[in-house]
């Protein structure tokens, strides 16, 4: 253990700051650059719509399919906008209106109301639907996946590149503990980014919500959605990270079992129940605590492709995972015994 720790203190410094992989932090910090533009438009909208006039919700509510264009104007008065088109041989106006906490639109053809449609400044149910969405479709599918490959591929890979593999094979170390502690170098970068990236990104989905919203989520769902979001980034970076540690170990070429492992995980879905458990995507989304969105327009082999596997329940999916990198460590660790250098090769 002291080795083991010894070996990762040394390696630290080129997990968190190698120039192969500086773009890692662009990936985790994308959501929540991602969020915090939300927030910034959905700030000046309210500033906006606060300094204009609105209409009470029950006045537009009164007004029933067919009314005609100068009643409703009668009934709710000016709008904030009036925009009027013709297509083919209708004529279409629309009269946009702000009831305090909606926006409104009154939707006219040939004169008579054909429907209202109302849009919240902000809906705070749809963000965290929509901050479950771009967790599970870009932070763990892309964003942990891709990260991982840049941080882990490089811990033996970079190395034999740099023509430097050599001096650790030349201390007074197994090779098994080697492998250890360059992974928990990594896993101890990786953990930090990703987990840190989550946990920033949650933070700006909350920035901007209104009081009245976040106080009781707060109270009841926020630290608990919060710790899953973060412990499944930081779980995800375990397994995929000890996937790419082997894959440094065997292969020259990194963008092979990037591929082969992308197009495994996207599979996911279609695959028998008990190969399911062979993903690490499968484990992760099942500590998520909000299901992913899926569009019902989106075209059905895309649904298939994003829709997950029934989940597993948390302790199997705990379990799941760490079954799965013990495994693949032990499998590098076995490796590595094995492994010769040459140089001439790379």
């Amino acid at each position: 253990m002291n080795q083991i720790a010894i070996i990762a203190r040394l390696e630290i410094r080129r997990a968190f700051f190698s120039r192969r992989a500086l773009w890692v932090y662009l990936l985790a910090l994308f959501p929540a650059a991602l969020f915090l533009g939300r927030g910034v438009s959905v700030n000046y909208d309210r500033r906006e719509y606060a300094a204009k006039p609105a209409t009470p919700a029950v006045v537009l509510d009164r007004l029933p399919v067919g009314t005609t264009d100068a009643a409703a104007l009668a009934a709710a008065g000016p709008p904030l906008r009036d925009h009027t088109w013709k297509r083919a041989q209708t004529t279409h106006r629309s009269l946009h209106y702000f009831d305090g906490s909606n926006r409104v639109w009154l939707q006219f053809e040939n004169g008579a109301l054909k429907n209202t449609r109302r849009l919240p400044l902000n809906s705070f149910d749809q963000d965290l639907r929509v901050y479950a969405g771009v967790f599970q479709y870009f932070y763990l599918r892309l964003a942990v996946f891709f990260g991982c490959l840049g941080i882990f591929i490089n811990l033996f890979r970079g190395e034999m590149i740099d023509k430097s593999l050599h001096y650790w094979f030349l201390a007074p170390v197994r090779r098994e503990i080697l492998v250890l502690g360059k992974y928990c170098a990594g896993l101890i970068a990786a953990a930090a980014i990703f987990g840190g990236g989550a946990l920033l990104s949650f933070g700006a989905l909350l920035s901007y919500q209104t009081a009245a919203d976040v106080e009781p989520y707060l109270r009841m769902d926020a630290l608990a959605h919060g710790f899953w979001y973060v412990l499944a980034a930081v779980l995800g970076c375990a397994g995929y990270g000890s996937v790419f540690l082997a894959a440094g170990l065997v292969l020259r070429n990194p963008i092979i079992p990037a591929i082969v492992m992308l197009l495994w995980e996207s599979i996911n879905g279609f695959l028998p129940e008990l190969l399911q458990k062979l993903s690490v995507l499968h484990y992760l989304q099942s500590l998520c605590p909000v299901p992913a969105p899926i569009d019902p327009s989106a075209p059905p082999l895309a649904r298939m492709i994003l829709s997950p596997a029934a989940p597993s329940s948390v302790w199997a999916a705990l379990l799941g995972l760490v079954a799965l990198t013990a495994l693949v460590l032990w499998a590098a660790t076995r490796t590595a015994r094995r492994l010769e250098i040459n140089y001439g090769t790379e």
